[in-house]
């Protein structure tokens, strides 16, 4: 009886067992989902709170992934390295500083154009006849009426009230100190964070492929994960450094051939607006509408006609859809294996955390990610979802 009963005993427990499993393993996933879902919210709350230190660490790393060659070509001449980094920083400054001259007084004399070009568009309005009221002129006479009637309607259920007395609100003068004021925090976080761009491009550059070493040595002392770590940041070096060459590439066609055209119509400050868009390029979807929208203004601020206007925000729209739907989706697609909707996706989260800065590195540090992914067993099925 006993032995039966031990028998019966353990074929329960095993039952048992049995049963456990499945519910185990589920208990497990999901504390295991619900830990990667905590951890991706606390690290984005991370990343948006440290702000003020990673975005200008993560843009002196893309800066000194451009200048690296330049560094290292000097290094290959025998000149020390850190003075190769400081005559690269000295040259790139000074060449910035030297365009910035004839740019900042085109910008000033087209600063300059606009009051005129306001009082000149104001007096052509005078002058002009009467004209049938428009759309939006009956929309706000019918919002008028509606305000009146209602107006009325309460002053009658509410006749005991006295007659309000009209107060005339006066528009307080600006306070130029006020204003500064208010404006100098913004300004020197600006300026401090510039400075520390520059301070961490030098010292990355300086120091070469220390970190790459370093990051190779911590990585274990196996030889074949090591082999793997330096496999993985050359990767890293190779994929920013081609999108880097990418987006110089975009810049100059979209720069020059703005400024091209802009000759042959007679835009004035041809070049200074070939910068803009050069420039502007970097930021997807944002920077090249902003620009469109500049010329747009600019051009009916000179011409006077709307003609002009469309077809000189025409012309900026064409050269910039040429750059973004032919010229760099090509060399992307020879450097990148991310696909458009990761993209996007990624234009829109970094957009919408760091702002335009966050836009301009958004698909840099996509492809970082999706290197990383590809290397490492359990990330496979992100960087799956972010390849093409």
């Amino acid at each position: 009886m006993e032995g039966k009963e031990h028998i019966e005993l353990s074929k329960n427990q095993t039952d048992d067992s049995t049963v456990s499993k499945p519910e185990l393993l589920r208990a497990v996933n999901i504390r295991s989902l619900s830990l990667a879902i905590l951890t991706s919210i606390a690290s984005l709350f991370f990343i948006d709170w440290a702000q003020a230190v990673l975005l200008p660490l993560v843009v002196a790393v893309m800066i000194s992934y451009a200048l690296d060659p330049l560094v290292s070509t000097l290094d290959r001449l025998r000149i020390p390295r850190p003075l190769s980094a400081a005559i690269v920083m000295i040259l790139i400054l000074g060449a910035v500083s030297a365009a910035s001259v004839p740019l900042q007084r085109e910008a000033m004399a087209m600063l300059d154009k606009v009051p005129m070009a306001i009082s000149e568009f104001q007096r052509k309005e005078a002058r002009s006849p009467d004209k049938e009221e428009g759309i939006m002129e009956k929309a706000q006479a019918a919002a008028k009426k509606i305000e009146e009637s209602a107006t009325q309607d309460q002053s009658s259920r509410n006749p005991t009230h006295e007659s309000v007395t009209p107060v005339r609100v006066v528009d307080k003068p600006m306070d130029v100190q006020e204003y500064v004021l208010k404006g100098s925090p913004a300004a020197i976080v600006l300026v401090s964070q510039l400075f520390s761009v520059l301070l961490l491009v030098y010292f990355i550059l300086a120091a070469g492929s220390l970190y790459k070493r370093k990051f190779v040595r911590i990585s274990g002392p196996a030889f074949g994960r090591m082999r793997k770590a330096a496999r993985i940041m050359n990767e890293f070096h190779h994929q920013v450094r081609r999108f880097l060459f990418v987006m110089l590439i975009g810049a100059l066609f979209v720069g020059i051939l703005t400024w091209l055209a802009f000759l042959v119509l007679g835009v004035e400050q041809a070049m200074l607006w070939g910068v803009v868009a050069g420039v502007a390029s970097a930021i997807p979807y944002l920077g090249p509408f902003l620009v469109l929208v500049g010329t747009g203004v600019a051009a009916f601020i000179q011409f006077g006609e709307i003609n002009m206007a469309v077809v000189v925000a025409g012309t900026s729209l064409v050269v910039t859809s040429i750059q973004g739907y032919l010229l760099t989706p090509w060399l992307t697609s020879q450097v990148s294996s991310l696909n458009a909707v990761a993209i996007f996706i990624g234009l829109l989260f970094w957009g919408w955390l760091w702002g335009p800065v966050g836009l301009v590195i958004a698909t840099p540090l996509l492809m970082i990610i999706k290197t990383l992914c590809d290397h490492v067993v359990n990330l496979r099925p992100v960087g799956e979802l972010l390849g093409k």
